[in-house]
């Protein structure tokens, strides 16, 4: 009966402004929030074994310094100077090995084998579950992290040339190598266990506790400097690693910075969109809320009237809150239906770009939503029964 009464004087025009209003900016915000999401790992995304925040660093090798026989290893002084810097963490070294190393794989009956090099890193660095990452002397199997680059090369190239079946990671990860080391005299056969494959490294991992034992056993006497550094840094975005690394001749692998770059101006792209889509809602509220106090005013009288005859503030203002909150609740189920929608669209085309991207979940766009449902929600509400009060305690 009450909401009988009171909605002869709604303007249509004026709700279905606010609704259209509101629903283009929670669209906006909703995908803004969601696309960040999806697309940051495209610029982010490590190694499985590799945290994301570390840089592999070497120097740049130049003509004029491999004529006169400039060094492109790091001495302790450059390591030191590395570790002083405000935006390190840690710095590890990249441990060659000083043994020679032969590794073969069978495939239909083929014998593929190569030379090959090894190389490891303290075990901090490397984000390997430990049971796969160990070694003890006497085993007779190696963990391997190899770069993916490698497997592409077999399955696009030698194996394509060669009428082989290609592999996959998976396939590769149940396969044992043979592998073959030998110096000093003394040759011995173990097994190799692919156990991850690195985008951001171009070299083949084994354990540190494989590497030192090896060089102690069949190693020269030859101490080597690091060729090359793992850095962990607070932030890769940061421009003094830049200015720092081109100061000092330093480069990166893996276009890690580029890429820290490249999500820093994602990231400032989605805020300016995101900051449009709010500022559209704050401006849709005010259309809300404009247009009941409107209907609040035409309807003076009567609302005098039905707090005079008994009726509560509360049940006087009850129907202009469900109002709100049913056209809040209808923008938010609409808002997520055309999210869903539009992702569907440039989740097609990036996964074309990037198959190996992560998938994500709309729970990032979920949450937002609905803390942005609640938080216009509730306004509305207070600010209607606050209206209702004032004509309860004017009367």
């Amino acid at each position: 009966m009450v909401w009988k009464l009171l909605k002869q004087h709604i303007s249509a025009a004026q709700l279905a402004g606010f609704f259209f209003a509101n629903l283009c900016g929670m669209v906006i915000v909703l995908l803004s929030v969601q696309f960040y999401g999806d697309v940051l790992p495209v610029f982010t995304q490590g190694d499985s074994f590799m945290k994301k925040d570390y840089l592999v660093v070497s120097k740049k090798v130049s003509t004029l310094g491999s004529v006169v026989g400039k060094s492109s290893t790091f001495s302790e002084g450059d390591i030191a100077d590395m570790e002083e810097q405000p935006f390190t963490k840690a710095v590890g070294t990249f441990t060659p090995a000083r043994f020679k190393v032969y590794g073969g794989l069978g495939v239909q009956g083929m014998q593929l084998s190569t030379a090959m090099f090894f190389e490891s890193v303290p075990n901090r660095f490397v984000d390997v579950k430990l049971n796969d990452w160990t070694f003890k002397e006497g085993q007779e199997e190696i963990p391997i992290i190899i770069p993916r680059n490698y497997l592409n090369l077999y399955n696009f190239g030698f194996a394509q040339s060669r009428n082989l079946p290609q592999l996959s990671e998976g396939v590769m990860g149940m396969m044992s190598l043979d592998i073959r080391i030998s110096g000093r005299g003394q040759v011995k056969a173990m097994k190799g266990r692919i156990v991850g494959f690195s985008n951001r490294l171009n070299t083949i991992l084994v354990p540190e506790d494989f590497m030192l034992w090896a060089n102690r056993t069949y190693g020269d006497n030859e101490t080597n400097r690091p060729s090359r550094l793992i850095v962990e840094v607070d932030n890769p975005t940061d421009e003094r690693i830049a200015q720092y690394f081109k100061d000092n001749g330093y480069e990166t692998e893996g276009d890690k910075l580029d890429s820290g770059k490249t999500a820093w101006f994602l990231k400032v792209i989605v805020s300016i969109v995101l900051s449009v889509g709010l500022l559209i809602s704050i401006l849709s509220f005010y259309i809300l809320m404009l247009s009941i106090y409107l209907l609040l005013q035409k309807n003076t009288v009567k609302l005098e009237n039905l707090l005079l005859i008994g009726y509560s503030p509360s049940r006087v203002a009850r129907p202009y809150q469900a109002m709100s909150i049913g056209l809040n609740l209808l923008v938010f189920v609409l808002s997520m239906a055309a999210v869903v929608a539009i992702r569907s669209v440039y989740l097609d085309v990036i996964g074309k770009i990037f198959p190996d991207l992560p998938p994500s979940s709309l729970l990032s766009s979920c949450v937002a939503g609905g803390i942005l449902f609640l938080l216009v929600s509730c306004l509305n509400v207070w600010a209607i029964r606050r209206k209702v009060n004032s004509i309860w305690i004017r009367k």
